[in-house]
């Protein structure tokens, strides 16, 4: 196998090294935004430990073919069986970056989810896709506003359509609250010191604009202030989804409906029950309730129980080939990450992206060689231990 294959800088061979140079290149509240989890931390590092607990027995002997990569799901075969899962605020880590990331995806034939609090467009992201993007929806509070998304996302083609029910209230985040990221946001001289520290990022910044909530713009009041803001969202968007808020959307949305933030069997279960077409077992990376449980304890339960019924999906936690492996071996059909596409783009820029991917697709490719399987879906048969995480 060659490494070359798919473009991977050997500077960068590893998510940390990543990592690692996103940090000397974007601001520090900016980063501190991206690396982030709640309160202490403890599921943000409980999430990637426990996957990393899961264990492949490799057959060495056996006779083996070549290495598949490709997944099937909602009726079309992706290249890998990973996507970019929805971050709120991309631009505001690195400049452009959701335009960035939607090319590359479309380009290895992966999914991009945007989100409705990220930097660009429906209408933006549908056309550097070519029609391939998700969208990510936080609930409108009121009808108008959330039958105009969804007229929006009709008629620019987009195939799923992901619902968010783990955010009830805002993650209590101790950095961004120093970082004057909270709502509403301050701007300090901190702040402006340390953008001032990191020119390329200012300079790309002032090319593509000072970050906004892009597909918010046509409802937003004009001339904002920042307190303002804080009042529109507040105003704009109910936190807590339930199934009365799920049934008209499942009735008006046409295309594959997901629900994100499962994390019980009791959620998995309506989500079935309201016919929704998968599931994404999430904890949102580790940022809304750090008293949870991680998310791949969770999907062991929901899959065993409900595997067979809807498409089971995961995401926060995973940072890498192996992890990916990893999660798949434990019974997802498909896996989402946020932080590491970001931190491709915050270290590469506009290289960012396809250096990602190509480097999970290249760990994940070695991983299912070494350990003798040729395809996606036969990873579950390599896992060390069958029973469900305890």
């Amino acid at each position: 196998m060659s490494i070359k294959k798919w473009k991977v800088d050997s500077r960068y061979p590893s998510m940390d090294d990543l990592r690692n140079r996103a940090k000397r290149k974007m601001p520090k509240f900016a980063f501190e935004y991206l690396d982030g989890g709640c309160n202490e931390d403890v599921n943000l590092r409980k999430n990637t430990d426990d996957i990393r607990k899961v264990e492949l027995i490799p057959d060495y002997l056996g006779e083996h073919g070549k290495i598949n990569l490709r997944t099937n799901l909602f009726g079309h075969t992706y290249d890998a069986p990973f996507g970019i899962s929805p971050v709120g605020l991309q631009g505001l880590m690195w400049p452009n970056s959701p335009e960035i990331l939607a090319r590359a995806a479309k380009a290895h034939n992966i999914p991009f989810v945007l989100s409705t609090v990220t930097t660009s467009s429906i209408e933006r992201i549908a056309k550097v896709s070519e029609g391939t993007a998700w969208f990510q929806l936080y609930h409108p509070a009121e009808e108008r506003l959330r039958n105009d998304i969804l007229h929006r996302l009709d008629i620019s083609g987009y195939p799923v359509l992901v619902i968010l029910c783990d955010v009830p209230t805002f993650g209590y985040r101790p950095r961004d609250i120093r970082n004057g990221l909270a709502m509403p946001p301050k701007i300090s001289l901190q702040n402006i010191l340390q953008v001032l520290s990191r020119p390329e990022w200012a300079w790309n910044t002032l090319k593509y604009g000072q970050p906004n909530f892009e597909t918010l713009r046509p409802y937003m009041p004009k001339n904002l202030d920042l307190n303002q803001l804080a009042q529109f969202m507040d105003k704009t968007f109910t936190g807590r989804l339930n199934e009365e808020r799920i049934k008209p959307i499942r009735d008006k949305w046409k295309g594959k409906l997901v629900l994100k933030g499962v994390a019980s069997e009791a959620d998995a279960e309506k989500a079935v029950q309201l016919g929704l077409d998968g599931i994404i077992v999430s904890n949102h990376g580790g940022r809304q309730l750090d008293a949870g449980e991680s998310t791949i304890r969770s999907l062991a339960r929901i899959v065993q129980n409900y595997g067979h019924k809807t498409e089971v999906m995961m995401d926060s936690g995973l940072r890498s080939g192996p992890d990916v492996a990893r999660t798949l071996a434990r019974g997802a059909k498909f896996t989402f990450m946020g932080r590491s596409f970001m931190y491709g783009v915050g270290a590469l820029g506009k290289k960012g992206g396809d250096h990602t991917i190509s480097l999970l697709k290249t760990e994940l490719k070695q991983i299912m060689e070494q350990v003798g399987c040729e395809k996606i879906s036969a990873l579950p048969e390599f896992l060390a231990d069958t029973q469900p995480m305890q």
